[in-house]
């Protein structure tokens, strides 16, 4: 008898205490272990406004001051211009963003409005009904945040080519200033949102350093065709 208790005790000891241990030990590699299960999708919105709007600022910028360079080689006058493009450009992103943002957000309220008479008749918890509003809430977009986003990137964006080319006096120098830093921008703007993005880097970076430099090209090729023709 005291054998059979004692060796049921023990063989319930061995079985019991490791079970407790395993499940100790696999909520601890639940907690220790990272989750991939973020939706990078939700990124989406907020990763295009600032990305596009440095790379429209740095490309924009970029080929005011190459077009303008090739019909005056006077600094001031790429500066100027360069200057006139961001103050210009800033503007237009913030209220471009802004007007695009606020129609999305009476888009929104409007649905809201119309899913809110629809659950007056279905039987809800208040509790239930208080964190559908709240989570609604949290999701709507925010004009201003968004106008203000996309008029600093679109600034941060063009002020590299203006540094690059404000305190160099030679022409054909500070033009390859401009060149070489817009195109060191565009590629580390594509790797960007590329790694935000979760997507394939050297593809993203590539694409946007290519259709800067079009774009460079194709504004410094017309304008110095149309100086040359005398109009």
């Amino acid at each position: 008898m005291e054998t059979t208790a004692s060796g049921t005790s023990f063989s319930n000891q061995k079985f019991t205490i490791p079970a407790v241990s395993d499940v100790e030990q696999q909520q601890a590699s639940m907690e220790l272990e990272p989750t991939d299960d973020f939706n990078y999708s939700k990124r989406s919105q907020w990763l295009r406004a600032a990305v596009l709007g440095a790379n429209d600022g740095l490309v924009s910028t970029a080929s005011l001051m190459m077009g303008v360079g090739a019909v005056k080689q006077d600094i001031k006058a790429m500066i100027l211009t360069g200057f006139a493009g961001l103050v210009a450009g800033a503007c237009s992103m913030a209220i471009g963003e802004f007007v695009s943002v606020y129609s999305q957000l009476d888009i929104e309220l409007a649905q809201m409005k119309r899913d809110n008479q629809q659950d007056e008749n279905r039987e809800t918890s208040d509790e239930e009904e208080e964190k559908g509003k709240e989570g609604e809430k949290e999701s709507l977009p925010n004009p201003l945040q968004a106008s203000a986003a996309s008029a600093l990137a679109f600034s941060v964006g063009a002020m590299v080519p203006l540094l690059a080319a404000s305190f160099i006096k030679d022409y054909k120098v500070r033009v390859g200033a401009v060149i070489g830093a817009a195109s060191l921008a565009l590629l580390v703007f594509g790797w960007l949102g590329a790694v935000l993005g979760k997507a394939p880097t050297v593809r993203s970076a590539v694409r946007v350093l290519v259709g800067g430099w079009l774009a460079m090209a194709i504004t410094f090729g017309l304008t110095k065709l149309i100086g040359s023709s005398g109009l």
